[in-house]
């Protein structure tokens, strides 16, 4: 199954996407909320991001959907990927980051996990939540 990873500069945030992603996905799911710096403090650090994808990334052979929230979370989760390749273990792990709304897109990103679908599907789900209209 396709893991997902949620980053956000917000502990806070990262974790109430999480929790509400979660809601709407089976149990089985690997969705990792990674907020914030590691002294609580805002921002984001690639090398947590990193140890967030390994751990959603189970057996490795599924992949791992990564959300993000502003720009320069990008910047640090393409670092994370990017340190993947240095350890033997994880650098063949399929990992991309959507280009989606952090919060619609994960929860429509732990709906398509959840149903078993592959990770260019789940990314497909993510990134269509740019389109949804919330009032018509």
């Amino acid at each position: 199954m396709v893991g997902i990873v949620i980053v956000s500069h917000s502990k806070l945030a990262a974790e109430g996407i999480r929790e509400l992603a979660s809601q709407m996905a089976g149990p089985d799911l690997k969705l990792i909320a990674c907020g914030g710096m590691q002294d609580g403090s805002i921002g984001t650090d690639a090398v947590r991001i990193r140890d967030a994808v390994i751990e959603a990334g189970g057996d490795g052979k599924d992949g791992v959907c990564v959300l993000v929230d502003l720009g320069s979370g990008i910047m640090s989760a393409e670092t994370a990927i990017e340190l993947l390749e240095f350890d033997d273990e994880y650098a063949g792990l399929p990992v991309r980051i959507a280009d989606a709304p952090v919060l619609e897109g994960a929860v429509s990103a732990a709906v398509s996990a959840s149903s078993g679908d592959t990770l260019d599907a789940v990314i497909s789900a993510a990134e269509e939540a740019r389109g949804m209209k919330k009032l018509q």
